[in-house]
């Protein structure tokens, strides 16, 4: 498993926007409203796969507007014609989809500095996935033929759209080889754990975990139930491999994490 680009990486704290400048292409969903704050180019800047050149971020600063978007807005749906494309500048935002019965899987989280919804404005075809606000967000817009013609004359923004392509299909292989070859929901959810750990130990030893998610959203991201997540987590915590602080979970032994991982 990755260790740095597992769908659920992210960048939830960052730093403070400054106006974009104008012309707006974008239609505020409900709910949304101007962002304040930053640049597109500073949020790319931050991916370390970006190598735009000055003049190509300079002509996403113009014509991509920042949006504030609250938890749970829906960008795009499964089965819904792109419009365009957004670049994520700050939160996460969370890929899933869904079968009849209304069993949701989260395939991927995206992290500041990722552009959404280039599978379907590079393919023409519906989304396969929805994405949606996991919290509040701020993003740039570029609607689809304002987006195809900043291609058409930056070619560099096309190494750049292949590189983020591959690690989408990289990633989904991952959480396929995830879901697929580990033995329990134990060791899937303990390598989740260690995924989101951060590589800096805090008080005491102790590493803290970089997501604030939900039982039931974890349970998406590992295909099983919210009450066999929270039953886990609170084992774990009764064998002392886990600790809290406020809200916040952290890693207490970090050997014995990983022996539940298999890893």
């Amino acid at each position: 498993m990755p260790s740095s680009r597992f769908p659920m990486s992210t960048g939830l704290e960052h730093v403070p926007f400054s106006p974009f400048r104008s012309r707006t292409n974008a239609r505020i969903l409900p709910g949304c409203s101007p962002a304040a704050g930053g640049r597109v180019s500073s949020a790319l800047c931050s991916n370390s796969l970006c190598s735009l050149g000055d003049s190509s971020l300079a002509e996403l600063d113009r014509i991509a507007p920042g949006l504030s978007f609250p938890k749970g807005v829906v960008l795009f749906k499964e089965g819904q014609a792109s419009r365009g494309v957004y670049i994520l500048c700050r939160g996460c935002v969370k890929f899933t989809t869904s079968d009849r019965d209304g069993k949701t899987l989260i395939l991927r989280i995206a992290q500041p500095g990722e552009i959404l919804g280039l599978q379907s404005l590079a393919t023409g075809n519906p989304h396969e996935l929805m994405a949606e606000t996991l919290q509040a967000c701020q993003l740039g817009f570029i609607n689809r033929a304002e987006f195809l013609r900043f291609l058409a004359e930056h070619p560099d923004a096309l190494l750049l759209m292949a590189q983020q392509l591959a690690n989408e299909c990289h990633d989904a292989y991952e959480i396929a080889r995830s879901i697929a070859l580990s033995h329990s929901v134990l060791e899937k959810l303990a390598r989740l754990l260690l995924q989101w750990s951060d590589e800096r130990p805090v008080r005491e030893g102790f590493t803290p975990l970089k997501f604030r998610m939900t039982h039931e959203e974890m349970a998406q991201l590992i295909g099983s139930t919210r009450e066999t997540v929270s039953r886990m987590l609170g084992e774990m915590q009764k064998q002392r491999v886990l600790g809290r602080t406020g809200a916040t979970l952290l890693i207490r032994n970090h050997a014995a994490l990983q022996r539940l991982a298999r890893v």
